[in-house]
C-alpha cells in the first residue's frame, strides 16, 4: 500500500493554515467536480481531493496523519500497524465510507470501512432571523432559506425553504426551535435541530427594552403647562393620553400592557418632550415678549448663577 501525501494532493505546504487548506480544497473541488469537469479521471481525482480535505481540515485527524513522520514520501510503500492506528475509534465524517481509500482506512480504523458504525444524531444549527417590531408584536409567518449540509462530501450543501411561524411576543435574543431541521444524521441517526435566533430591526418610533416599548412624545408648552389629552401612537393603534398639568420635559407616563405580549405583557412608556413654537412671525415674537415681561420664571435659579 502506498503512502498518500494529502498536502501534495491539495497543493499546500505542511504548515498551511485551515483557511489555506479550505481555499485550496474549494478551488480543486470546483475544477474536478464530476458534474462540470472535463479533466481525465475526474471522479477518482475528486474523491482523492475530498479524502485529503477530510483529514487536513480536522485538527485531530491531521495530527494523527502527521504522526506518520516527515520522512514519508508520495509513492513510498506504507505498512500500517496491525489494525490501524486507532482501530476502534469512530469519527464523524462527511462522505460515505466507500469514498475513502485503503490507506485512509488503515490509518483511521475500521469505522471508515463501514464496520460497526453507530447511528449518530446530526448537528444542531443556529441562524439569525431578523424581523420587524410589528412581527414581534403580532406574530407572523415567514419563509426562510437555509443551506443544509449533506452527508456526501465535505463542503456539500443544498438549499432548503422553510415556512416559519413567529409567535406574538417574541423578544430579541430568544430562539425558535425547529425540530429535525438541522444537519442530517449519520448511519441512520436522526437529524439535528435548527434554531432561529431572533433579532429585531430598529424602529423609527420605539426603542425596545425587554418587552417594554419606549416612545418620545412631543407636546406644546401649553399642553404641558395646562394639561391636555393628546393622541399617542401604540403598536395597536393610537390612544388618548392625558398629559397632567405642570408636566416638564422628561416626564414619563406608562401605558400599561401596551408593550409586547407575554406573561406579563410589557408596557409602552411615553416620555414627554416639550417643543416650543418658532418665533418666526411678529405675533409669535410679541407673545414671547409678553411672557418674558409677565412671568417671573428662571429655569436656572437652582444653579446659583
Amino acid at each position: 500500500m502506498q503512502y498518500k501525501d494529502y498536502y501534495k494532493i491539495l497543493g499546500v505546504p505542511r504548515t498551511a493554515s485551515v483557511d489555506e487548506i479550505k481555499r485550496a480544497y474549494r478551488k480543486l473541488a470546483r475544477k474536478y467536480h464530476p458534474d462540470v469537469s472535463k479533466e481525465p479521471n475526474t471522479e477518482a481525482r475528486f474523491k482523492e481531493i475530498n479524502e485529503a480535505y477530510e483529514v487536513l481540515k480536522d485538527p485531530k485527524k491531521r495530527a494523527t496523519y502527521d504522526a506518520l513522520g516527515s520522512n514519508w514520501r508520495a509513492g513510498e510503500e506504507f505498512r500500517p500497524p496491525p489494525g490501524g492506528f486507532w482501530r476502534d475509534f469512530e469519527f464523524k465524517v462527511d462522505g460515505s465510507p466507500g469514498d475513502y481509500s485503503d490507506f485512509f482506512a488503515s490509518i483511521f480504523g475500521r469505522a471508515f470501512r463501514g464496520e460497526g458504525l453507530r447511528p449518530e444524531r446530526g448537528q444542531d444549527q443556529t441562524i439569525k432571523l431578523v424581523i420587524d417590531l410589528e412581527d414581534a408584536y403580532r406574530g407572523a409567518t415567514r419563509q426562510i432559506r437555509v443551506d443544509q449540509p449533506e452527508d456526501n462530501g465535505p463542503g456539500h450543501t443544498h438549499p432548503k425553504t422553510l415556512n416559519v411561524r413567529i409567535p406574538a411576543g417574541v423578544t430579541a435574543g430568544s430562539r425558535i426551535r425547529l425540530a429535525g431541521q438541522g444537519a442530517p444524521g449519520r448511519n441512520g441517526g436522526p437529524a439535528g435541530d435548527l434554531y432561529l435566533e431572533i433579532e429585531i430591526k430598529p424602529h423609527p418610533l420605539y426603542t425596545l427594552e425587554g418587552r417594554d416599548l419606549h416612545l418620545r412624545l412631543p407636546v406644546t408648552p401649553w399642553e404641558a403647562a395646562l394639561g391636555a389629552t393628546v393622541k399617542a401612537p401604540t403598536l395597536d393603534g393610537p390612544v388618548n393620553l392625558k398629559i397632567p398639568a405642570g408636566s416638564q420635559s422628561g416626564r414619563k407616563l406608562r401605558l400599561k400592557g401596551r408593550g409586547l405580549p407575554g406573561s406579563p405583557p410589557g408596557d409602552t412608556i411615553v416620555q414627554i418632550e416639550i417643543h416650543t413654537p418658532p418665533a418666526t412671525s411678529e405675533t409669535a415674537r410679541e407673545l414671547y415678549q409678553r411672557m418674558a415681561e409677565t412671568l417671573s420664571f428662571d429655569p436656572r435659579a437652582h444653579l446659583g448663577v
